[in-house]
C-alpha cells in the first residue's frame, strides 16, 4: 500500500522525540515567565 511509504505526520514527529519535548518543557516556561516578570516590571508604578 502507498501509506506505508508516508512519513508520519508532524505532529507525531514531535511528541516521538524526547528532545523536542525535554526542550518545549524548559522553553514554553521559560518564555512565559520573561513575558510575566516584564509585564510585573512595567505595572510598578513611577516614583515622583
Amino acid at each position: 500500500m502507498a501509506d506505508d511509504d508516508e512519513t508520519p505526520p508532524l505532529m507525531q514527529r514531535i511528541l516521538d522525540n524526547p528532545f523536542i519535548l525535554l526542550f518545549l518543557g524548559v522553553a514554553v516556561p521559560a518564555v512565559l515567565y520573561l513575558i510575566w516578570g516584564i509585564m510585573e516590571i512595567i505595572s510598578i508604578p513611577v516614583a515622583g
